[in-house]
């Protein structure tokens, strides 16, 4: 159980990681986010927030109500990518991504409450 709960985990902390160096470093992930229509500060907000919520994930020793937020806030930016990339008309696969992203949160989640 141990080891689904931190290969799902970590599969979503890595997501979480990229999305937040590529929102600050990445010269087309900020032109897509801009293309996208939301505002500078809203991307260095994601970013922030997304880096915020790998360490709530990752560290054991946190409180149970963090980590749940940290669940909920990254199970709203996949749904709030989703909706953003369908109405800006980008390619399926993007939101495939996502949709595999929400399933491995959801897999991570259940089995953290499997091991508590």
């Amino acid at each position: 159980m141990k080891l689904i709960y931190w290969v799902s985990t970590s599969f979503v902390c890595t997501m979480l990681l990229w999305s937040s160096y590529g929102y600050i470093f990445s010269k087309a992930m900020i032109a897509g986010v801009k293309e996208l229509g939301f505002p500078d500060h809203f991307r260095i907000l994601l970013a922030v927030l997304k880096f915020m919520a790998v360490f709530a994930l990752i560290i054991p020793q946190l409180p149970l109500y963090l980590k749940e937020w940290a669940y909920v806030g990254t199970g709203l930016f996949f749904i709030t990518a989703i909706v953003a990339h369908a109405a800006h008309k980008d390619p399926i696969w993007l939101n495939m991504i996502n949709v595999v992203f929400i399933g491995l949160l959801t897999v991570s989640y259940i089995y953290l409450y499997k091991l508590n």
